[in-house]
């Protein structure tokens, strides 16, 4: 479809390249908060990398010089694993910056095209409409009714109206337009814009920390403390019976390194990014990481008709012209119903966008022979308003010939225009008949006025009823699955959209929507008191003439019940409600830009299914990382204990593992909580449970006790097998091998038990995780090593294990972990679950 340029022709291929060479690209540039510099400031101040300093600078003051090397290995190694993951979180979100770049329309060779508004180069001439965020500083050089929301410079929230003839004929980056259009030409961008030059940026605002990043952040403060007060009560206890600084010191040093889980904040950081990543790889932009944690929370999801449930791709299919008093399939139109559909075109906008415009665009294209929209200039514009809205367009030709067109819900049209009872009925009837075969009509009409003394309101105008349009947008073939999924999860479902009540209600009985005649429209809604709101949403399922005020008191209504509300959109009345809910979501095709703005996420495809996605990976994430931190405590209690106890009691070897043990079992806990338990597959009967409670402690009574007794039976088994090797007459070394290889096989079949809290670890095995068998496999070769070969045994104080040893160590291990499957056992008779797996 032709597009109309207003005669404006833009920069050509070549102007834009010369242009984007001299003047750079449109991009704001600060300082990056999380440059490399700034990573490794932090790394130096991690309690582990300063106790691993530490005890290095013990080592080497006594002598000990390998020791003080393999720490200060050890520290390099930490802080490369350290900035890995690091770089692996920056890099995820370096792309999804990339992903939600805003787009922005501009005329360039005498054509309309889209681009990335970082391609925006001085000089083009922009085309900003109602709904589009302002990418760039310029001039206006046309402009239909044009205002515009600059809040985010002047603080002001009403819009202002510009035109190419006031003295303020400026637009800026940053702003949002509020109604009409306008083409200005690009004169500054990037940091040279006003927004660039103030320094504020998205960039630069700290968002608050989660509940979960809270409970996190606590409980490492907490153990920090903790290990902090041991260290020191160690230390003077020591000190005190040796009265050996620096041996008292390093004692104390191990017992503290034991105690620290700085496993959990990496494993935190990594589980949000790479889900965010993971989510961009599945057409789902994540525009802040708290929302990866809020996905599997969701209890209510909000969602519109017109683009979400259907496919957006409106036809024109009936017409019900006054005059005739009858509808038409338009398959033979008559002049009357080609002049109806003229007269609806002229009520849309010049260079449409919305699916009905173009829609109506296309019809006049084909029914009317002669195109008279060149020779018409739009001299006055009444943007879409009022409740039901409605829209006016005054066009004139150079010969003075005036067309007044309105168009918008019929009973906005019915009530500005002049009908008889009769008349009115009629086309209550034919409305009724159209919207309950799932139609969305739109009422037509025409005025007469003199002069350019426009009235302030369309509504002050006389207007002459014409008849309706009406479309047919079809549902999309997957939106009765994508319901069933939503079900399924123990999500509520409720459709919020502008559309007639009947259109919505037939639309919705058509896809078993749950609820489809629980019906109430924006103007019953607004009635309601908010405590009788606060019981009706929770009932009312389809909310139909919602306008913003009523859509935002409907997610306030059911955020004030408790409920971690998502709700999708794309138009700008839809931004007020976007931004107010715990999960927003945008379309990323047909969603406008103030949409996308205020959503924290976008479905690139505008597919609802990929919500049923992101719900189900905000799961698998919460789920995985309560996996890796309950893990990371089990493992530590064990460690922290064959540490302390031999020491506190006196028993013959009280020494029985030094920070280079210590520090060599962090190595191998690190990347398993981080790499293993992130990569793990999502258990299918994680959609088939309700949605964990947003304000549910992460760390419950009952999970940390389960992680307390897995910590101290693996305690016992290490414990056992110390007095089992004192008894046998083994020396210190012999000891020590025992007791940390007992360490290990317990590492490696707790890994593995706590793949999942319910089902056995036979199921758990046949799970798609590549990564458990080399980390496994890896360990277990770094074990043989250590203990077979004669340099790496010495440096240790091991000493090479015999088979029946070797054995008696995993029979331990396996023991001291393998008990939990018979509660997992008992677990699943009691509540008997379906399928196993599903690997999302």
């Amino acid at each position: 479809m032709a597009t109309n340029t207003f005669n404006i022709n833009g920069l050509t291929t070549e102007q834009v390249i010369q242009a984007r060479e001299k003047y750079g690209e449109n991009i704001l540039r600060y300082k990056a908060e999380n440059s490399f510099l700034n990573v490794i400031q932090k790394l130096v101040k991690e309690p582990m990398i300063i106790l691993l300093f530490a005890a290095a600078l013990i080592y080497l003051v006594s002598g000990k010089t390998g020791d003080a090397i393999f720490l200060a290995s050890a520290i390099v190694l930490v802080s490369v694993i350290s900035l890995y993951q690091d770089s692996r979180s920056r890099n995820a979100l370096q792309k999804l910056k990339k992903l939600s770049q805003p787009h922005c329309k501009v005329i360039r060779n005498g054509e309309v095209v889209e681009i990335n508004s970082d391609e925006l180069v001085v000089g083009d001439s922009l085309i900003v409409e109602e709904g589009t965020a302002i990418t760039a500083d310029g001039i206006i050089i046309h402009s239909n009714d044009y205002s515009v929301n600059e809040s985010v410079l002047t603080g002001e929230s009403l819009p202002v109206f510009k035109d190419k003839t006031k003295e303020d004929n400026f637009v800026y980056k940053g702003t949002t337009v509020a109604s009409g259009l306008a083409i200005a030409n690009i004169t500054e961008i990037g940091n040279d814009t006003k927004l660039g030059q103030i320094g504020k940026s998205l960039e630069g605002i700290k968002e608050e920390k989660t509940p979960l990043e809270l409970q996190i952040s606590s409980f490492v403060k907490t153990m920090v403390f903790a290990g902090t007060i041991v260290f020191l009560v160690v230390w003077g206890i020591n000190y005190f019976k040796s009265l050996d600084l620096l041996d008292s010191l390093l004692k104390a040093l191990t017992l503290a390194m034991s105690i620290l889980p700085e496993e959990i904040p990496m494993a935190f950081t990594t589980f949000m990014a790479i889900g965010a990543w993971r989510l961009m790889k599945l057409g789902i932009v994540v525009k802040q990481m708290k929302t990866v944690e809020t996905l599997g929370s969701a209890t209510v999801i909000c969602i519109d008709k017109t683009g979400t449930i259907t496919e957006n791709r409106m036809s024109l299919v009936k017409v019900f012209v006054l005059n005739s008093m009858k509808d038409s399939n338009l398959e033979k139109p008559t002049e009357e119903e080609k002049s109806l559909i003229q007269l609806a075109m002229w009520a849309s906008e010049p260079i449409p966008f919305d699916a009905m415009e173009l829609a109506l665009h296309e019809g006049y294209e084909k029914m009317i022979e002669l195109d008279e929209r060149p020779g018409f200039k739009l001299i006055h514009e009444y943007p879409l308003g009022g409740k039901p809205p409605m829209m006016t367009h005054i066009f004139e030709n150079e010969q003075g010939k005036r067309i007044i067109a309105a168009k918008g819900a019929p009973e906005a049209i019915i009530a500005v225009s002049k009908l008889t009872a009769d008349q009115k009925k009629q086309v209550e009837e034919a409305l009724f008949q159209l919207t309950k075969e799932g139609y969305r009509a739109l009422g037509v009409g025409y005025s007469e006025f003199t002069g350019n003394n426009f009235p302030k309101t369309q509504e002050e105008l006389s207007f002459h009823f014409s008849g309706l349009v009406a479309f047919y947008d079809p549902p999309k073939t997957n939106i009765k699955q994508v319901l069933e999924d939503f079900y399924n999860a123990g999500l509520s479902v409720k459709i919020i959209t502008g559309d007639n009540g009947t259109t919505t209600t037939a639309i919705a009985k058509q896809i078993d929507f749950k609820g489809f005649d629980q019906v109430m429209s924006g103007d019953e809604l607004m009635k309601l008191s908010e405590e009788e709101l606060k019981d009706q949403v929770q009932k009312i399922t389809v909310f139909c003439r919602m306008f913003p005020e009523a859509k935002l008191r409907i997610i306030d209504a059911l955020k004030s019940n408790q409920e971690i509300v998502a709700m999708t959109g794309d138009g700008v009345n839809d931004g007020p409600a976007l931004k107010a809910a715990h999960i927003g979501v945008a379309m990323g095709k047909k969603g406008t830009e103030i949409a996308k703005q205020a959503a924290s996420l976008i479905l690139i495809d505008d597919d609802l299914s990929k919500m049923v996605d992101a719900i189900a990976m905000g799961r698998k994430i919460y789920s995985n990382l309560k996996k890796a931190i309950q893990y990371i405590i089990s493992i530590h209690i064990p460690i922290i204990l064959t540490v302390f106890l031999p020491l506190a009691l006196g028993w013959i070897y009280p020494n029985i593992l030094t920070p280079v043990h210590i520090i060599f079992l962090e190595l191998i806990m690190g990347p398993t909580c981080s790499i293993i338990f992130e990569n793990e597959p999502m258990e299918k009967n994680t959609m088939i449970q309700k949605p964990r409670s947003f304000t549910t402690t992460f760390f419950n009574w009952k999970e940390l006790t389960t992680s307390i007794i897995q910590g101290l039976m693996i305690t016992l088994g290490s414990l056992l097998v110390y007095q089992l090797s004192v008894a046998q007459g083994n020396d210190e070394a012999t000891t020590r091998t025992m007791v940390f290889t007992v360490l290990i096989f317990s590492n490696i079949f707790l890994t593995l038990v706590n793949r999942s809290f319910y089902y056995s670890v036979w199921t758990t095995l046949s799970y798609k995780n590549s990564l458990i068998h080399w980390i496994i496999g890896i360990t277990l070769v770094i074990t043989g090593l250590l203990l077979y070969v004669p340099p790496l045994t010495l440096f240790f104080h091991f000493k090479a294990l015999t088979g029946n040893q070797i054995a008696t160590c995993l029979v331990i291990g396996f023991s001291g972990v393998m008990w939990y499957e018979l509660v997992k056992m008992k677990t699943r008779m009691k509540s008997p679950l379906s399928p196993k797996i599903e690997n999302r």
